[in-house]
């Protein structure tokens, strides 16, 4: 299931970028700020290229690249 970014408090979502940014293996041995590494994403959610994926079994959230994602999920999204 797809969460839309607006839905989500700002302080939660600066959260669940922020964890998805430092998670191992996320940084490859980038040495950009954290700061800059949210933005980045931030814009990614805004301008669709990202989305926030919720799988209600698991109870997790995590973020997806947009063509990453199942077709038939963008599809309920836009219903």
């Amino acid at each position: 299931m797809l969460i839309p970014a607006n839905l989500l408090e700002a302080d939660t979502l600066t959260r669940l970028i922020e964890d998805f940014v430092t998670r191992d293996g996320t940084d490859n041995g980038d040495d950009t700020p954290l700061e800059t590494r949210v933005t980045r994403v931030r814009h990614a959610l805004d301008k669709g290229e990202a989305v926030i994926v919720f799988d209600p079994e698991s109870q997790q959230c995590q973020l997806a690249l947009k063509r990453d994602v199942p077709k038939e999920w963008l599809v309920e999204d836009d219903e």
